[in-house]
């Protein structure tokens, strides 16, 4: 066997392997004595059927086969052997001047192109900056805050009258141009919240309905043309709710009103569990820590993902482009156009260049993940989701056979291995970069999510 790497450029190489009847010849005649052992064809016994007779119905195909196993083999060997470092997987060349006649006496030679990392040369220091957000929580936002918690918990009633606070439960039909009812049009009945209704106008003419009435909508207006918004309440794709520009009729079915919770000691134990809290003082200052923390991520999440645009910015990484797509084109199992592909090569592309970054990061510091670090963020995960829906806690037993179980799952371990790996890069980050901090009040800071 002989396997040459050719460069064609700093990004892509070759690497053609030549085999020779050496090379694979006892491979191919292990494999058809195997076969001849397992096989059960009529007029031999079982496990009894000559070599010869497999050889000839089948030899070619296994010679495929142990071929194909062999160069797969040998190519990885090859690439670990060299410490190349190479992206994706490698694609066989084409070259439609050879096409092997598969004997078995013949000498094969196959080429395949790989996709080379790039060398990365640069690395963050102190003169990298990148803005912190330190999220301020007003008076209003954390009145807000409570308000529909105490909702949340609240008794539902069914005044008279509607008001900004209640939610309609109402049919919904479509109407004609002339204001008639469309025939074989969409009618659905829903439950409509108006603090969800983004224009004012059309909530004001909802505000004093009663049971049985009925109002004219235009639904595109009241809900700023968001797609997703109407869809879910027509009941309609995505796609039939962005294009429809008729007026909806609302009849009012019902009148329904969540009536807030009393600051009592049964809602703070609710909350935050037995004798946690016992004041509305210390109720409100106990949810504004927890508002303060869980808005604090927010802005860790969002450094994150600026520092992600900004070093993939800074460091201009080039890639093997056109090798990339056509991997992702082969190897995708959903089989994507040329057209899906273009459309989300960008994001791949960054999220890849990232990828490299981090491996350098983790490299030049001897950052290490032990296998502890992913089996405790999967116990946190699995605990938080457990909170939402029972406030009795799992034992650290059972935290652990739960996360021993989400483990079993490679797609779900390997996520959050990727998780912790993103994790500990961006600590280190945090220590060598310059963060400028700014204050920014809660509801700007939503707007730059």
């Amino acid at each position: 066997m002989n396997i040459t790497l050719e460069k064609v450029n700093a990004l892509n190489a070759v690497v053609k392997i030549k085999l020779s009847p050496e090379d694979y010849q006892s491979k191919v005649e292990a494999a058809i004595k195997s076969h001849s052992k397992k096989a059960n064809m009529p007029g031999f016994r079982k496990g009894m059927v000559p070599a010869s007779h497999i050889k000839k119905l089948y030899g070619k195909s296994i010679l495929v086969e142990e071929i194909n196993n062999l160069l797969s083999d040998s190519l990885n060997n090859y690439i670990n052997e060299e410490k190349l470092e190479v992206l994706g997987q490698p694609l066989p060349k084409e070259d439609d001047s050879y096409q092997p006649k598969w004997d078995y006496n013949e000498s094969f030679e196959f080429s395949f192109e790989l996709g080379m990392a790039p060398e990365i040369k640069e690395t963050f220091s102190a003169k990298d900056k990148v803005t912190h957000y330190k999220v301020r929580i007003d008076e209003e936002t954390l009145a807000s805050r409570l308000k529909n918690i105490r909702r949340s918990y609240g008794k539902m009633s069914n005044p008279e009258i509607v008001t900004e606070e209640d939610v309609i439960y109402g049919e919904l039909t479509q109407l004609s141009p002339d204001g008639t009812v469309f025939e074989g049009g969409i009618v659905n009945t829903a439950s409509i919240r108006l603090d969800l209704i983004d224009d004012a106008k059309t909530k004001k003419s909802l505000v004093g309905l009663k049971k049985d009435d009925q109002a004219v909508i235009d639904i595109q207006k009241a809900y700023k043309n968001d797609a997703h918004q109407i869809a879910r309440l027509l009941n309609v794709e995505e796609d039939m709710a962005k294009d429809l520009k008729s007026n909806f009729q609302l009849k009012v079915k019902n009148i329904n009103r969540m009536e807030e919770a009393d600051m009592n000691q049964e809602f703070f134990d609710k909350i935050y569990g037995p004798g946690a809290v016992d004041s509305e003082a210390a109720f409100i200052e106990k949810m504004k820590e927890e508002l303060i923390g869980i808005m604090q991520e927010n802005a860790d999440r969002k450094l994150q993902t600026d520092l992600v645009a900004y070093g993939v910015d800074k460091f201009k990484i080039n890639l093997p482009d056109e090798f990339l797509k056509r991997w992702l084109k082969l190897s995708n199992e959903n089989k994507l156009s040329d057209q899906q592909i273009a459309e989300q090569y960008d994001d791949f592309a960054k999220n890849l260049k990232w990828t490299l970054m981090e491996n350098r990061i983790m490299k030049d510091n001897a950052i290490e993940i032990q296998s502890q670090e992913v089996v405790d963020l999967a116990k946190k995960r699995i605990d938080a989701q457990f909170k939402m829906y029972s406030p009795q806690p799992l034992t650290e037993e059972q935290l652990e056979q739960y996360a021993m179980n989400f483990l079993q799952n490679r797609e779900q371990s390997s996520r959050l291995l990727d998780e912790v790996r993103n994790q500990k890069v961006f600590e280190h980050l945090k220590t060598v970069i310059t963060l400028e901090s700014k204050e920014i009040d809660y509801n700007k800071f939503l707007e730059l999510r």
